[in-house]
């Protein structure tokens, strides 16, 4: 895990001083073969499928098309086009990747606050794709390319309002699609259906939540709010709470939370429903510290962050007992907040149904209101730079 600061400034981001003077392997693989987007379709099925176990934005060496000893260009020059082809996982983040993007969503904040009807992404169309309901995910996707200048294609409900429902598969409606827009935001059922639609297209895809599988720019947000509403990431200790079987905002989020150190992370959750080993296996190889409890209100007085999720009863299908049994075990209200530090903060994903009570709303450290609108900076960020780069 690196130990770079978790916060840049911004002329380190037009000037070119920042990013790695190294060997990093995807960042040689790019200077000699190309962004993989501008690769001929099978050349970049072959990419996909080598690369089938990560899409980490660092590359072993094996995986290199030629070995390159010679220093890389800055990634984050003004300009520069994003290293990033698609947004599929949170794997793909590295530190300094993450820093920078987070510079660019404070921009994109005051672009939002202060430069109403901005051009940035002015004769540029993105596709929203869900094939599961969402409000804040879509409309934050939609509401940041308006913002930006540019325009929205949208399917609500894709599984069922679209050739979906009478058999068409998931790539010839990828290949469909990206004949009419730029970029591509997936929301789907199965997971890993992003990575498919992305070794499909020849645009940017962006994964917005699949299945039970990863919630990438949720986990974005969630960790730019960490930062903003705690002031650092290095040294956190965080509850992940609730739904943690099937809520893929906490894998994804465990993930990011493994880039930085000393982070230690406890697992709430009702036995039904708990972490699955995959997310503590990586954390274990990680070196990130982590512990499973059943004592909400103990681990809530220790922690910086406090992680609340929903029981997804649409993942339980016909055992609705397993739901009821899950359902309300772990509840936020104002016994936990009596427990909590003055500087910790809740969050969650939304939507809530009773496991945060509302009268923690009025408490300064509510801050899921706050993140949820974090999400459009963010979004804003990602859509400025996968179309137009730094």
């Amino acid at each position: 895990m690196a130990a770079t600061s978790s916060s840049l400034s911004s002329c380190l981001l037009r000037d070119g001083g920042l990013g790695p003077e190294s060997t990093k392997c995807y960042n040689a693989k790019q200077s000699v073969c190309g962004s993989a987007k501008s690769l001929s379709m099978p050349s970049r099925l072959i990419r996909h499928s080598m690369e089938a176990g990560s899409l980490s934005s660092t590359r072993s060496p094996a995986r290199c098309c030629s070995a390159v000893e010679t220093k890389a260009s800055p990634l984050f020059t003004l300009g520069k086009k994003f290293h990033l082809d698609d947004v599929i996982e949170a794997q793909q983040f590295d530190r300094d990747t993450l820093n920078a993007i987070f510079e660019v969503a404070k921009e994109m904040e005051k672009i939002e606050k202060n430069t109403p009807g901005s051009q940035m992404l002015k004769g540029y169309l993105m596709a929203t794709l869900f094939y599961e309901p969402s409000t804040r995910t879509r409309l934050s996707f939609e509401s940041a390319m308006k913002r930006l200048g540019g325009e929205v294609l949208t399917t609500e409900n894709a599984r069922e309002f679209s050739s979906a429902a009478k058999g068409e598969t998931l790539e010839d409606t990828i290949r469909t699609v990206e004949g009419y827009s730029d970029i591509i935001v997936l929301r789907h059922f199965e997971s890993g259906a992003t990575r498919r639609a992305a070794a499909t297209a020849s645009i940017p895809v962006i994964n917005a939540g699949d299945g039970p599988g990863q919630h990438p720019t949720q986990a974005l947000l969630d960790v730019y709010t960490i930062d903003r509403e705690i002031g650092k990431l290095d040294g956190i200790k965080v509850a992940l709470v609730g739904d943690l079987a099937n809520g893929r905002t906490v894998r994804s989020l465990a993930y990011l939370l493994a880039k930085y150190e000393n982070v230690k992370i406890y697992f709430v959750s009702p036995e039904v429903v708990k972490m699955k080993d995959d997310i503590k296996d990586y954390l274990t190889s990680e070196g990130v510290q982590w512990e499973e409890s059943a004592d909400l209100i103990d681990v809530a007085s220790k922690c910086d962050v406090v992680y609340q999720t929903r029981i997804q009863k649409e993942r339980f299908g016909e055992r609705t007992d397993l739901y009821e049994e899950a359902r309300g075990k772990y509840i936020v209200d104002s016994d936990v907040l009596n427990v909590m530090q003055k500087h910790a903060v809740v969050m969650h994903p939304l939507p809530r149904l009773d496991e945060i009570t509302v009268d923690v709303d009025s408490d300064p450290r509510a801050a899921y209101f706050r993140q949820a609108k974090n999400g459009l900076y963010i979004r804003m960020a990602l859509l400025k730079l996968l179309l137009v780069g730094w």
